[in-house]
Formats: structure tokens, C-alpha cells, sequence
């Protein structure tokens, strides 16, 4: 019996994902033609339109492409529509990927798609890390000293999307050839460093400076990151969530007073002195309670911009940085000095 080109990628590993999604693509398109592509959020479109969507046929293309990220939220009533779509979709061409940056979601959903089709995307073990960067630079004619490879995975979030991304911009500065030092990354990086929700999560989390401090800070940067290329606001709380998230696990490996060792925080993705002691100071800011509290704030907020729309979204964003420094994630409608 012919499997459904339904297909579930979980994890936090957001380059493969893409990867393997762009592949599924490639192949649908070599064997059917062209496509109707399209890409949801799961707060943005009610499931049961979706599935409208996926059981009508369209009049000019002979299938649709369809990617549905953070299928976590669908849950309920939504997540059995789903489900019982899946289980019907071997006889039709259309194409569903299922994203999420959990590890897994409704177990409804999860038993329909094929086995064959679901794959858990892990973040890279730490021995993989340094060979990933030397390899990247090698296969773009470059290479690398082990000392700013070292630095580059510190500066870095623990995904080959943002790897690719921030090596990248060695090939701009310098020509091929080029053995890539600690000097020129602190150059690059360091210096000249785009501000990101990653950059945000570590002024928001300096233990060092007072909440007003810390506010005014990630005001700052709130607002170099909207006038950015970066400054998509799904994205923005999708970064916010990911540090928080990695906060969370964190707490949950030093609780009872638990003293994890350095290869444990590795495997759990805190590579690196600099980014350990990030995680270490956001740890004094914010209890595990605050940040329980936190993602609930975030996942609220994302789902209020994308109802509401644009117009409010920098007010939504400010008051959102607000409650979670100064109220340490208390939700609140308005600044109260």
C-alpha cells in the first residue's frame, strides 16, 4: 500500500529540517510538475481550512506543497481532523510537512504519518561541532584555525542555519584561500555582530545590571532588530522562545542542587565557557518558575501579533520585554513605571 507524502520533522536542528524539507520539494516537483506552495504557522490557520485546503483539488496546478510549522499547538479537536485527513492521504498527490521545534507533538497526529516519514532533528553533538565548522570553511576554499572555530561556535546558537549563516560572512570579507583567525572573527563577529533574539536573551539576562537597565538595554536592541532584515517578529519570539526554552533545561539540570559536568552540559547543547555562562547568569535572573511563566508570555504575544496584525506589533513587543524583565514574566496591559 502506498504511503501518504505526509512527512514529520521534530527537533531543534532547523538546518537539516530545511534541508530535508527542500529535498521532499525538489522530488515532488521532479515527479508531478509544478507546485502550489504554501507555508502556515499553526496559530495563523484553522485546521479545519487547512484540511479544506488539502481535500480541494486546485484548477491550475496538479498538486499543492504544504508546510504547517509548529504543529505542537495543534491539539483537541483540530488535532484528530488532522489526523484522520492523514490516514486518508495516500491516494492524493498533495504534499504536508509537519515542523516543530519539539521533540514531538499530539500523539494523534504523530500515529497517523507513515513511520518511515518521521524524523527527530537533533542539535549536533559537541564532537561534531568543530569538524562541522572546518569541513564549512574547507568546501568554500577556506580554512579555519581550531582557536576561531572554537570562538565562532561560542558566539553562535547551536544550529547549522545560523552556523551557515554567521561563516558565510568570512567569504565576503576576505578571498579564497584565506586561513580564518581568532583576530578576524572578533573582527567580523564580534565588531560587526547583527543584533538578534540572541543578542536580546543575553542583555535581558545580565545579572550584572538592574531590571531598568536591562530594560532600557533590550529596548535598544528591540529596536536595531526591527529596522533590520532580521526583524521579523515571529521569528523574533521564536528565538526568545528557543533561549528560554534552553533555560528551562538548564534549571531542570542543576535542580535538587544537581552539579552537572561539563561534557553533560555539552550533550544538552550549552557548548562552550562563554555560552554556559550566559545560561549561568540568566539562571540568577530568572527562576524556573519565572520561566515556565515567560513562555507562556511569548506564546501569547506571538498569537496576539499574528491576530491583530503590524500595526501594534512594536507596542506588543515592547510590552512584552517589559513584563518579562521588569515583572520577571508577568503579564501586564500597560507600562507601569
Amino acid at each position: 500500500m502506498a504511503e501518504s507524502e505526509v512527512y514529520l520533522f521534530t527537533g531543534p536542528e532547523i538546518g537539516d529540517k530545511n534541508e530535508a524539507v527542500q529535498t521532499i520539494r525538489e522530488s515532488a516537483q521532479k515527479k508531478i510538475g509544478q507546485l502550489d506552495f504554501f507555508s502556515y504557522h499553526a496559530s495563523e490557520i484553522k485546521i479545519p481550512e487547512l484540511v479544506v485546503q488539502l481535500q480541494n483539488k486546485s484548477l491550475f496546478t496538479p498538486a499543492s506543497f504544504i508546510i504547517l510549522r509548529d504543529a505542537e499547538l495543534v491539539k483537541g479537536k483540530d488535532a484528530e481532523l488532522l489526523a484522520s485527513w492523514i490516514k486518508t492521504a495516500a491516494s492524493v498527490s498533495d504534499t504536508l510537512i509537519l515542523i516543530s521545534d519539539e521533540n514531538s507533538i499530539d500523539k494523534k497526529i504523530e500515529g497517523a504519518v507513515p513511520s518511515s516519514h518521521k524524523k527527530i532533528f537533533w542539535e549536533m553533538f559537541e564532537n561534531r561541532k568543530l569538524p562541522w565548522v572546518q569541513s564549512f570553511f574547507r568546501k568554500n576554499g577556506f580554512s579555519v584555525t581550531e582557536e576561531a572555530a572554537e570562538q565562532i561556535l561560542d558566539m553562535i546558537e547551536n544550529n547549522t542555519e545560523s552556523l551557515k549563516s554567521e561563516c558565510s560572512r568570512f567569504f565576503y570579507c576576505f578571498e579564497k584561500g584565506h586561513t580564518v583567525t581568532a583576530t578576524d572573527v572578533d573582527k567580523i563577529l564580534a565588531h560587526n555582530r547583527e543584533e538578534t533574539a540572541f543578542t536580546l536573551f543575553e542583555a535581558m539576562a545580565d545579572p550584572s545590571k538592574s531590571p531598568k537597565s536591562r530594560f532600557e538595554n533590550a529596548v535598544e536592541i528591540l529596536q536595531k532588530i526591527r529596522v533590520s532584515r532580521s526583524g521579523n517578529a515571529v521569528a523574533l519570539i521564536a528565538g526568545l522562545t528557543y533561549c528560554f526554552r534552553q533555560l528551562r533545561l538548564w534549571h531542570q539540570l542543576h535542580s535538587n542542587g544537581a552539579s552537572p559536568t561539563d561534557a553533560q552540559l555539552r550533550a544538552a547543547g550549552f557548548s562552550g565557557k562563554k555560552n554556559q555562562g550566559r545560561y549561568m547568569g540568566a539562571a540568577k535572573v530568572w527562576g524556573a518558575g519565572n520561566v515556565s511563566s515567560i513562555l507562556a508570555l511569548l506564546a501569547h504575544t506571538d498569537i496576539s501579533n499574528r491576530e491583530s496584525g503590524t500595526l501594534l506589533e512594536s507596542t506588543s513587543l515592547t510590552l512584552m520585554l517589559y513584563s518579562i524583565v521588569v515583572k520577571n514574566g508577568i503579564f501586564c496591559e500597560e507600562y507601569q513605571p
